[in-house]
């Protein structure tokens, strides 16, 4: 599985790559040899703003769909704050789990959007956590009810795009990056081991 700073690398390659087929494009063009030269420089100058930029985005937690199931490690409600236009947030910290309930061993930060519902289950889930009980969660649509078996009903064809209004519509950026899931979140089952073979 490849990790976030080779991801960050690949990404930047890819960028050196692209930059160099297009100034081999530039070097054949008539064009004055100054402008070859000022493409050249300010093409080198951006693959080296793209690597160090990304850098600093590792560590902010990604506004993309949960995984379908995780144990959630920790979280952070950020409450809304209209006097300097905050919307507010939650970060969760998840670990997905496999089939039998065992984790990947690779967490990750996740960003859903704030809802005062999300954000009540989401601190009754840390208050568990430091209890020592530790939380499971699954992957579901807005507007579903917390018990329903997600992937078992269709999505209502007659619905908007995107859900309900929280969606916000198929063309909404956080529609586009799976912002929109929420999260249902139970207590963590104990992992389905195979069965030991008595001697």
């Amino acid at each position: 599985m490849m990790g976030l700073e080779t991801s960050v690398l690949c990404l930047s390659l890819a960028y050196v790559l692209l930059s160099a087929l297009l100034l081999v494009v530039l070097a054949r063009l008539p064009i004055w040899r100054i402008a070859k030269i000022a493409a050249i420089v300010v093409a080198s100058t951006f693959y080296g703003v793209v690597f160090f930029t990304t850098q600093g985005l590792l560590g902010w937690s990604a506004p993309v769909a949960v995984p379908a199931r995780f144990q959630v490690l920790w979280t952070r409600v950020i409450e809304p704050n209209p006097a300097r236009n905050n919307p507010g947030a939650i970060h969760l910290w998840v670990e997905e789990l496999d089939d039998s309930n065992l984790p990947s061993g690779v967490p990750r930060a996740y960003l859903l959007p704030y809802s005062v519902d999300l954000a009540r289950r989401v601190s009754g889930a840390q208050e568990e956590i430091e209890k020592g009980r530790p939380q499971g969660g699954r992957a579901q649509f807005f507007g579903a009810p917390s018990n329903e078996q997600m992937g078992a009903a269709p999505v209502n064809a007659a619905a908007p795009p995107g859900g309900d209004p929280s969606g916000g519509g198929v063309l909404d950026p956080a529609f586009l990056g799976g912002q929109s899931k929420s999260v249902d979140l139970a207590p963590l089952p104990r992992p389905k081991l195979p069965p030991k073979d008595i001697p």
